[in-house]
């Protein structure tokens, strides 16, 4: 088990109920994984840094969490082809 940040960035044009929804879903598929939520900081509304698939704005979600590997490739691989998430990043930490 090691120490991941996951951040992780929602489209602007979901409604809160959808947007608690994405990010339930995500910090449920961790967990299924056995993976230990540590915190889930909701960063709010964020302008992008450049345009991304026509989106100037984001919803920034950030992740701390305690996990085995396969739990963050599952994270990985979903989020890779999820449309809700327009980007990620995840980086263990020392």
């Amino acid at each position: 088990m090691r120490k991941y940040e996951i951040m992780f960035i929602v489209r602007p044009d979901l409604d809160d109920e959808g947007r608690k929804k994405v990010i339930e879903n995500f910090t449920n598929i961790l967990k299924d994984q056995k993976a230990e939520i540590v915190k889930v900081d909701d960063w709010g509304l964020k302008n992008l840094a450049y345009e991304i698939n026509d989106f100037r704005k984001g919803h920034y979600v950030l992740l701390n969490i305690v996990a085995p590997v396969e739990a963050v490739n599952e994270f990985d691989r979903l989020a890779r082809i999820s449309e809700d998430i327009i980007r990620y990043l995840i980086i263990k930490e020392e």
